[in-house]
């Protein structure tokens, strides 16, 4: 029950962020670059003043894990820079299904054999994830946008997978967001944003990076080497439904039959997939 109830605490943080890049980009509070880096520039920040409380000492640097930086920072900038143009429905797509892909065909490489149960579960998650970000109307993405979204997935797949293997969550994860954030910073100069970066945007960036991104991902971390990498892939799928209902919660987004019986499938998924079957 306890793993449970931290993985969809963990999902709530992921769904969080989503809702804060759209708000800060949509409404032009900030561009996706300038989001992207005072996001990890806020998550690195808050990641070392916690490991000086808990160790009582500077924080100590590991050496940086080439996979997972890259894996974060492909994920941080293709998110931002993909959300400027892609419907959010198309995008949570994209996003959740590439990393479920990614982390299922990484586990399964490895040598996982998930059990036919997580696999069905999977299936009908995934039924319900397409439908709930099946367009309703005219929808123009461009094939940049598809590409950068699809970058992101990759890249959190990677990064879900590689975080299977941390011994010291926050410490690897505050590694992770230091050693990321020079190649976001590298981004926000070779493509710097259109629009100043207003007080309401970096303070929407920092929230983001701070507690969603930074606690939530250390969280996440935490709780992968119990969860494997299906079974993460699985619950990550949770998180486009959640971040449906803070959008129709905080955002004022239309809510449809449609969308509620994909959350159903998706939660319903879930719940095949993740509860224990008892053999006979």
């Amino acid at each position: 029950m306890r793993i449970a109830l931290l993985t969809m605490l963990t999902m709530l943080a992921f769904a969080a962020n989503s809702i804060l890049n759209r708000l800060a980009l949509a409404e032009g509070e900030i561009g996706p670059a300038g989001f992207a880096a005072m996001r990890v520039a806020a998550g690195c920040a808050v990641l070392f003043a916690l490991l000086a409380l808990r160790d009582r000492a500077p924080p100590r640097l590991l050496r940086p894990d080439a996979g997972a930086v890259l894996g974060l920072s492909a994920y941080m900038l293709g998110f931002s820079f993909a959300y400027v143009s892609m419907d959010a429905g198309i995008g949570a797509l994209v996003l959740f299904g590439g990393v479920q892909i990614t982390m299922f065909l990484g586990a399964l490489t490895e040598g996982e054999r998930p059990p036919p149960q997580r696999s069905a579960g999977m299936l009908l998650a995934f039924g319900g994830l397409v439908i709930l970000s099946a367009p309703t109307g005219p929808v123009s993405v461009t094939p940049v946008a598809l590409v950068l979204m699809s970058v992101a997935a990759l890249g959190w797949g990677v990064y879900s997978l590689i975080g299977r293997g941390a011994v010291d969550p926050l410490q690897a994860t505050g590694g992770n967001f230091l050693y990321s954030l020079p190649l976001v910073l590298v981004a926000l100069v070779i493509w710097p944003d259109s629009v100043p970066a207003s007080g309401q945007g970096l303070a929407l960036a920092a929230l983001s990076g701070g507690v969603t991104s930074a606690m939530g991902y250390a969280l996440w971390y935490a709780l992968l080497p119990s969860l494997g990498a299906t079974r993460g892939a699985l619950a990550q799928l949770s998180a486009p439904a959640i971040a449906f209902c803070l959008g129709a919660l905080l955002l004022g987004e239309a809510v449809t039959f449609v969308a509620v019986l994909a959350g159903a499938l998706i939660l319903g998924g879930i719940v095949v997939g993740l509860v224990p079957w008892r053999r006979a």
